[in-house]
């Protein structure tokens, strides 16, 4: 890898526009893409979004005026049904966000086509690759001189075994293109060579070999998890801020954040914005570091390049991401903000096990868990002005958690 390659990857800054797109289409209606209809459509920008099976709640949301359901079928079947649908549904113009990495991907690997049709508002592939990959997001890393933890490639269940970076550690996949076992876990913890052999050879069985990382697990829990979060114009941050994932599920690499609040991380500053200068990255992007308490080092985890699950908290906390986004895509450059620290954000429904686990364990203690149920804090999923994705929250996730069960990919 070298600096043309990273040069080349820059999309230069965003053009200005005549006019602010006539809407947004989410692609997804998580909790993610439903803090971004809640942004825009309070504002009374049109919002209207594409949603996968058993994820409605932002189509449930008053403020999306639409929704469509995506159709099965490959990357190239949901291009040209995008396509269509500008033209069937009068799209054409509007913003195109996604909420998740899949979809982040989609519109990278086609904006080409793609930006004939709509307003894309996430980088192109030759960017975005460097964050969906986690085998480019070390190499970048190593490169910059940014500490990560120690990760190897093993090639077999043997390779596996030998490799010496410690225990316990994770077997994950470096990158995440289809649903099973191993993806919905975003890893599976081991605790010695052997253990480590098996695993390898069970990820392997369900995603390509080559993609699978072996990468020691840092230790801690949520709160040794901070995040550098900002929209960019073509490396350089517009608005930011940091926060701390003070606890999550699992505890130890979280798949989810339960109960997220802004903090002064000065640390990660530097290293976030020298990532995205290099990359030359355009949009909204949450940068994750842990903190290793053995020897006190901030080490990057992952770079999502799209809406991070608690973006929400940042509106609370005075940076409202998706708005920023749609001023700067609109050509109206985004006003000067200075985030508040100390503004929680709370999903209730996956905190309220998480912090029973936490207090059972001694690892949280009452008087933290109640510090952390007051002051300034945003709910994840309720809100008063638009009841129906948290009255409809706990069912659905109820009925999803059934199917994985029932499908063996656990909780």
């Amino acid at each position: 890898m070298t600096s043309t390659t990273i040069g080349a990857a820059r999309a230069g800054p965003v053009a200005p526009r005549a006019a602010a797109p006539p809407g947004a289409l989410l692609l997804g209606a998580d909790y993610r893409a439903l803090g971004a209809v809640r942004s825009l459509g309070r504002r009374g920008i049109a919002v209207a979004v594409l949603r996968e099976p058993d994820e409605p709640l932002a189509a449930l949301s008053r403020y999306a005026t639409r929704d469509f359901a995506w159709p099965p079928g490959d990357d190239a079947a949901r291009v040209a049904f995008l396509i269509d649908l500008a033209g069937r549904e009068s799209l054409a113009g509007w913003a195109l966000v996604p909420s998740a990495d899949t979809t982040a991907a989609l519109v990278a690997r086609h904006h080409g086509a793609l930006a004939e049709h709509f307003v894309l508002t996430s980088p192109t592939w030759p960017v975005l690759r460097w964050a969906y990959d986690k085998r480019l997001t070390y190499d970048l890393a190593d490169r910059l001189g940014i500490a990560a933890p120690r990760t190897a490639r093993p090639r077999s269940a043997a390779e596996a075994a030998a490799v010496e970076i410690g225990f316990p550690a994770v077997v994950k996949p470096a990158v995440k293109e289809d649903h099973n076992r191993l993806t919905a876990a975003k890893a599976w913890r081991v605790d010695g060579p052997a253990e480590l052999a098996a695993r390898w050879a069970e990820a392997a069985a369900l995603v390509d070999p080559d993609v699978l990382l072996v990468q020691e697990l840092v230790p801690g829990g949520g709160d040794s998890q901070f995040s550098y979060v900002a929209l960019c114009d073509d490396g350089e941050p517009r608005a930011a801020l940091t926060a701390r994932r003070t606890r999550q599920y699992p505890a130890d690499f979280g798949r989810a954040s339960t109960y997220v609040e802004t903090v002064a991380c000065p640390e990660i500053v530097e290293p976030s914005q020298r990532l995205l200068r290099a990359l030359g990255f355009t949009g909204i992007v949450e940068v994750e570091y842990k903190r290793d308490a053995r020897d006190g080092i901030l080490k990057l985890l992952d770079i999502n390049p799209r809406l991070w699950g608690w973006h929400s908290l940042c509106a609370r906390a005075g940076v409202d991401f998706p708005y920023l986004l749609w001023r700067q895509v609109s050509g109206e450059p985004p006003s000067a903000v200075t985030p508040r620290n100390g503004v929680g954000w709370l999903r209730l429904s996956t905190d309220t096990p998480t912090a029973l686990r936490e207090l059972a364990g001694g690892r949280l203690s009452w008087r933290e868990y109640g510090r952390s149920l007051r002051g300034p804090r945003a709910a994840a999923i309720f809100a008063r002005d638009d009841p129906m994705p948290g009255l409809t929250e706990l069912p659905l996730l109820a009925f999803v958690l059934g199917r994985r069960l029932l499908r063996g990919e656990g909780v």
